[in-house]
């Protein structure tokens, strides 16, 4: 059950760091939710060894959103899509 909720975060944390982010993605929703589970877990653990915030609460969910638009950034840097003829 817990991977069941670690997906459904991921893929709201995702979607909602590609709204903000803007642009149009052709990223599917695997990509999606991979995005959304990788900021989460940078966020939470560089949040949780700076001591920023305890082990849980809702600024681990604000901060996820953050480290997936960071995520999303390096992502489009790495994995640019290049126009064809």
């Amino acid at each position: 059950m817990h991977w069941l909720w670690v997906i459904i975060i991921g893929l709201i944390v995702g979607v909602i760091a590609k709204f903000f982010r803007g642009g149009n993605d052709s990223m599917g929703f695997i990509i999606t939710i991979i995005l959304g589970i990788v900021g989460s877990v940078i966020a939470t653990y560089v949040g949780e060894m700076l001591h920023l915030w305890g082990a849980t609460g809702f600024v681990h969910f604000i901060a996820s959103i953050g480290g997936a638009i960071v995520v999303l950034a390096v992502y489009h840097v790495l994995f640019k899509p290049t126009a064809s003829s």
